[in-house]
């Protein structure tokens, strides 16, 4: 770490130090992790597995909320290498998780302990590049908008990080009930093609859909997500306007960019996969967006938990409901 990095105070809240915060306690989850005796404590190495694998929210944040700033400062390299460490990382996990699946403890052990290595490295590079780059690319203002939306992805850390600065507690859109009035149809609701909602019942409708929404523009860049209670994956609002090859990892963004091609040129309408990601089903598909005369407008695309759809079978009808 740079020695006019270590001396820079930060204020409690601003989203670096929350980084720092996180490192200190890798380090305390790692050195403990080193020094446990799975065989005759399984437990405690257990726990403090899954205690490290918490690490993916400090992933989600810099994927969803530290690159895309850095992106718009024109410095797209965390984007496009970091975040293939990040998948790495996550790819021993599984490894691990399976070794522990299959009982063979001394296999778990050396892959965490591989993981960790990778991890030490990660983090070297974060307090010798990253992190001062950025506070050096970065404006204050530009801290004070990423802070609002770590919200939504969250913190390795016990307790809630306070605001940065020390503001109200910040208000999604989606949440701000209490700014609403009465709908008056005739006066606040807007009309679309089959009927009439006010921005809030738009919104409740978008929050309320069981499945994960994105919508690209023509210009590739984000321009909305629904935020649902659950999502599939991550979202935040650091992502809007962000371009969609940053959206997505390495290993898949060429294919991404393939599918966006495709629709753009009107050879393709739509694209379906399925993955198994964290034990659960997926379902995505991407739809091209055309208007009236068939001009192409961007790109939806829908993820959705299809676990639970399997089991399906015979009928439930609605009266059946109770």
């Amino acid at each position: 770490m740079t020695s006019e990095f270590q001396n820079k105070k930060l204020e409690k809240g601003h989203p670096i130090q929350n980084y720092l915060d996180e490192t200190l306690l890798i380090h305390s989850i790692t050195d403990d992790l080193i020094h446990v005796d799975i065989n005759n404590d399984f437990q405690k190495f257990y726990n403090l597995f899954n205690q490290l694998a918490t690490i993916e929210k400090r992933f989600e944040r810099k994927e969803n909320q530290l690159f895309p700033f850095l992106e718009q400062k024109d410095w797209t390299g965390p984007s496009q290498n970091m975040w293939s460490f990040h998948d790495i990382i996550r790819q021993i996990f599984r490894i691990v998780r399976q070794n522990i699946e299959d009982k063979n403890l001394i296999s778990a052990k050396h892959n965490t302990e591989l993981a960790i290595q990778n991890i030490n490295r990660l983090l070297e590079v974060e307090e010798t590049v990253l992190f001062p780059n950025a506070l050096e690319i970065l404006s204050d203002d530009d801290w004070k908008v990423m802070r609002r939306g770590e919200d939504e992805i969250g913190w390795m850390l016990a307790d809630v990080p306070p605001n940065y600065p020390n503001e109200p507690e910040y208000i999604h859109p989606s949440q701000d009930t209490e700014r609403r009035t009465e709908v008056v149809f005739d006066e606040k609701a807007a009309h679309y093609d089959e009927g009439y909602m006010t921005v809030e019942q738009a919104n409740l409708l978008f929050k309320t859909l069981p499945i994960d929404l994105t919508y690209v523009d023509e210009n590739d860049k984000v321009i909305f997500y629904n935020r649902g209670e659950e999502r599939v994956f991550p979202r935040s609002a650091g992502v809007i306007g962000r371009e969609v090859r940053f959206c997505h990892p390495p290993k898949s963004v060429d294919t991404v960019l393939k599918i966006l091609e495709a629709f753009r040129k009107g050879e393709q309408n739509e694209a379906s996969f399925w993955i198994n990601y964290k034990d659960r089903l997926i379902y995505i598909r991407y739809f091209a967006v055309r208007n009236s005369e068939k001009e192409y407008k961007g790109v939806i695309e829908m993820s959705q938990d299809i676990t639970d759809f399997k089991q399906i079978n015979g009928e439930r009808r609605l009266l059946e409901w109770s």
